[in-house]
């Protein structure tokens, strides 16, 4: 039997190798046990698709379609936002003032990085665009370090879409109606989740996600993952590092970045 109390807690870029194993069993036993959790999963997915369908009957209040946003070409409104589209996506990206590259919001560069191909949102008629809390010239150049490729727009100062009462690291979504724009849905928090499909790809492996509030069997790794530590390897935000290692500049006060 594996030594499963054996305490295996590993920090970011940890290796596995002392990590605790699950029994070995035979195939029909695991088989068995796998047709439970199916049985699960298949009332998890219901659940959720109940959970959309009333999403879709919400009532939706009016916002600013004139609010000021600065994108690459300079000042627009929200409604120029939406590309010709009937529906738009935003995710309020936090940002640290003056911080640099590895200071920035690991969390939100996490669900950032993970927003890559648009075309299916497209084909449904969405918009998807990121609202950067900071100013767009000093934001724009930490867009261009990570090699996003999302439309971007600066949103500071734009309290006519609510970021003074709820703040960045959100997603919001909005419907146009001719010249007129309506929030629909917002969410904040772990909601968020649902730009990263890495959680998913975790959640289906044998050690997870590896963070403080999984449920996993004792001595399975689980490292402190408080205050974005999750999304944080060496001191900076995870997927920073492919991008030095690719020779970016990770300056933000100059236009330098490549």
């Amino acid at each position: 039997m594996p030594d499963t109390t054996r305490n295996a807690r590993i920090t970011g870029g940890g290796k596995l190798d002392d990590a605790p194993l699950p029994p070995v069993v035979d195939r029909a036993t695991y088989q068995a046990q796998l047709d439970e959790l199916l049985l699960r999963e298949k009332a998890h997915t219901r659940e959720g698709d109940a959970i959309a369908a009333a999403r879709r009957r919400l009532p939706m209040v009016e916002v600013d379609a004139k609010a000021i946003l600065v994108g690459e070409d300079g000042p627009v409104t929200l409604l120029d936002v939406f590309e010709g589209r009937r529906q738009l996506v935003v995710y309020y990206h936090m940002w640290h003032e003056g911080q640099p590259a590895a200071g920035q919001c690991e969390g939100c560069t996490f669900f950032t990085s993970h927003m890559r191909e648009l075309s299916y949102l497209h084909s449904r008629d969405v918009t998807y665009a990121t609202f950067c809390e900071g100013s767009y010239e000093e934001s724009a150049r930490y867009r261009a370090f990570m090699g996003w490729d999302v439309p971007w727009y600066s949103a500071k100062g734009a309290s006519a879409l609510g970021v003074d009462e709820m703040g960045f690291g959100r997603i919001g979504c909005y419907l146009r109606d001719g010249d007129r724009v309506f929030e629909t849905y917002w969410t904040t928090g772990r909601a968020t989740e649902r730009l990263a499909n890495s959680y998913a790809v975790l959640d289906m492996t044998v050690y997870g996600r590896q963070e403080v509030w999984e449920d996993s069997p004792a001595g399975w790794p689980q490292p402190l993952a408080t205050s974005g530590e999750q999304f944080r390897l060496n001191g900076r935000p995870t997927s920073q590092w492919p991008r030095l290692a690719a020779g970016r500049s990770e300056d933000l006060d100059s236009a330098s970045t490549n």
